[in-house]
């Protein structure tokens, strides 16, 4: 994908007041998924407040709140405060390198995997704001800013990430449409449950219980998706990334260059046993960490699926399938601004800084309309999603018990 957004039809060109749609609900089949709560949704739509059902108005309950947001400056970039938040964290991640370098080849080095794992979280939701145009709107700029954190820094291919991420935000919790809940390892909807045996079935009784210790192989697994999507190919015998040619050379070459520097800084600085457990700490808390940073926000929150008539706009849409975390400024940081997550899926494109000073006026905005606007702590969060994947594998573990 050679432009940089991670939301195509989401993250504008010509900034936060040109009306692109960056910040103005999709309409039509695209963007108004049909479908009513699948699983325990249900118990939760039948204690919705009325005026909460959609109405399928075009936008209409959304106008309002995006003319207020693009009235006080909410909608427009902070440059200066991404460029200090990315300078930072470069010399934060050198002088890990750094430690690590002047160390040697000693065991004391494996603390210093919690500290890297840490920044390299940082260093994924920097990618992340750049996929989306928060921190340009240009959009060579931002693909740049993408590619130096996510595939040089990361190894996480920036094609693949924006492919995913973008069928994420149109149709969120979406049971058929949005690939995070996708079932595979874990599924997340009764309706992908039934008929998983063996050790797929073993996995989906004992979700709950895995959840946390799968997320530690998340780091490694986006690194094999990344190099996976760009340099396999696809049914025809061609690359399966999109693209020229030339943004699939970079993209390979960036991916090449990650796993060169990476084991490179490790293997001079350390023996290659030790490179290798260092490497496994590291990314396993990595992964740990993204995922403490992701489970909360969808997980456990409503989930339309294919039938149903309902309608729902871009407001219902985003604001019912998602969940807030409370929190100050240390929650904002460890989780990047994704506590957040009513907010920026209302607005993708808006700063994450100025996702905490929208926040009033998004729940004064669904308040009026009528519409729950979850927002919990975060050990409650988990324990929702958790109990949320326990649901989802109660069927299988009754059905194992009256065998």
């Amino acid at each position: 994908m050679p432009q940089a957004s991670v939301t195509t039809a989401l993250a504008p060109d010509a900034g936060p007041h040109s009306g692109s749609p960056a910040d103005r609900p999709a309409e039509g089949s695209a963007g108004s998924p049909a479908g009513s709560p699948a699983d325990g949704s249900a118990r939760r739509s039948a204690s919705r407040p009325a005026g909460s059902s959609a109405r399928g108005s075009g936008g209409s309950d959304f106008a309002p709140l995006l003319r207020t947001a693009k009235e006080q400056g909410l909608l427009d970039r902070r440059t200066g405060w991404y460029a200090r938040v990315i300078a930072v964290n470069l010399l934060a991640l050198a002088a890990v390198g750094t430690a690590l370098a002047l160390i040697g080849p000693s065991w004391w080095v494996l603390p210093l995997a919690a500290p890297l794992a840490v920044l390299s979280a940082r260093t994924a939701f920097i990618a992340h704001d750049a996929g989306h145009a928060q921190i340009t709107p240009d959009r060579r700029t931002g693909r740049a800013i993408q590619l130096f954190h996510g595939n040089l820094l990361l190894g996480m291919s920036q094609d693949w990430w924006n492919d995913k991420h973008n069928r994420h935000h149109a149709n969120p919790n979406h049971v058929d449409k949005d690939p995070d809940v996708a079932p595979d390892v874990l599924v997340f909807s009764k309706d992908h449950a039934g008929g998983r045996t063996g050790f797929r079935g073993w996995l989906t009784r004992h979700q709950a219980w895995l959840f946390f210790p799968l997320t530690t192989l998340e780091g490694m697994a986006l690194k094999v998706y990344g190099f996976r999507h760009v340099f396999s190919r696809s049914a025809d015998g061609r690359p399966a990334a999109r693209g020229r040619a030339r943004d699939r050379f970079v993209e390979g070459g960036l991916l090449v260059a990650h796993a060169v520097g990476y084991a490179a800084l490790l293997l001079t600085a350390l023996t290659p046993l030790q490179a290798l457990v260092f490497a496994l700490l590291h990314q396993m808390l990595l992964g740990l960490h993204l995922g403490m940073a992701f489970a909360p926000n969808h997980k456990g929150m409503e989930m339309p699926g294919a039938d149903g008539g309902e309608r729902w706009g871009h407001l219902q849409r985003q604001v019912l399938t998602s969940r807030n975390i409370r929190g100050g400024a240390l929650t904002d940081w460890l989780l990047g601004g994704l506590n957040y997550q009513i907010e920026h899926h209302l607005f993708p494109s808006m700063p994450r800084p100025h996702l905490r000073l929208v926040q009033p006026l998004v729940r004064a905005h669904c308040r009026r309309q009528g519409l729950p606007y979850t927002e919990t702590g975060l050990i409650d969060s988990y324990r929702q999603a958790l109990g949320h994947l326990h649901e989802v594998g109660g069927e299988l573990r009754a059905a194992r018990g009256r065998s």
